[in-house]
């Protein structure tokens, strides 16, 4: 199965596309099932703060359901950002029948976000060096099934800044905490030759024991679903790691 377990509707501040005209690509391009992963942002300093809608999220979701039954298959997702941090909400969404949960950090140093870090000449060590502290205490957390781009300054930066220490740690807490790691394509589509993360970083999760990977383009737009889908199934492979998906928030190793 071609599976995009990260995409990115008009429920989203990000996106203008409608779940049924995702639906109506996957169709045409071959992709056999869809994970609805649109954004919940807390951060007032994100211009998504406040934007999701549950109710009109689900009512979607639920026709698409009907109208593609048999043809695609259509999951319901959220990528919630910094849940360490916005505890009671993350606490109340998770009550909700998702059937995938995606942790993410997308501000840190300050409440902001990379790009305007970039447009600081903040130095890219220092930006990483928070952001590694930051996505520690968000897998201390836990509570979500996959950890979204692992190496997220990454696509702004435009190279990596880490110690292997670093990077086991988070890891070795991962699996600790039974969180999946995924592979985000969306870098491949910013100028960078690598996905987040890419072959290092699967080296070393491997090394400490991880298994469990998820895939996704991180789409927001339809050009973008299961975009690079080969190049982050060759990863998978060639490091001997498991493809998974989530029903339910219940894991399945996908062959």
């Amino acid at each position: 199965m071609i599976i995009d377990s990260h995409v990115h509707t008009h429920h989203s501040c990000d996106s203008t596309i409608t779940m049924n005209e995702y639906c109506q690509k996957a169709l045409v391009s071959g992709v056999d099932c869809i994970y609805f992963t649109d954004h919940i942002d807390h951060n007032k300093n994100d211009y998504g703060y406040g934007y999701y809608n549950i109710e009109n999220y689900f009512t979607e979701l639920k026709q698409v359901q009907e109208k593609y039954a048999g043809k695609i298959v259509i999951l319901s997702g959220i990528e919630f950002s910094e849940p360490h941090i916005y505890k009671s909400p993350f606490e109340v969404y998770k009550k909700y029948p998702y059937d995938f949960i995606l942790g993410s950090v997308h501000f840190w140093l300050n409440d902001m976000f990379p790009s305007d870090m970039v447009k600081r000449n903040i130095p890219r060590e220092v930006s990483f060096e928070n952001y590694w502290n930051e996505v520690y205490k968000a897998i201390s957390y836990g509570g979500f099934d996959s950890l979204a781009h692992i190496d997220f300054p990454k696509r702004y930066y435009k190279s990596s800044y880490y110690e292997d220490f670093q990077i086991s740690n988070i890891f070795k807490l991962m699996i600790e905490n039974d969180i999946s790691l995924e592979i985000n394509t969306s870098s491949l589509r910013k100028g960078l030759s690598v996905s987040m993360p890419d072959d290092d970083f699967l080296k070393l999760y491997k090394s400490v024991g991880g298994k469990y990977i998820t895939y996704g383009s991180d789409s927001h737009i339809t050009d973008d679903l299961a975009a690079d889908y080969d190049y982050a199934l060759n990863l998978i492979d060639s490091n001997g790691l498991a493809k998974v998906s989530y029903i339910q928030r219940h894991r399945i190793i996908n062959t």
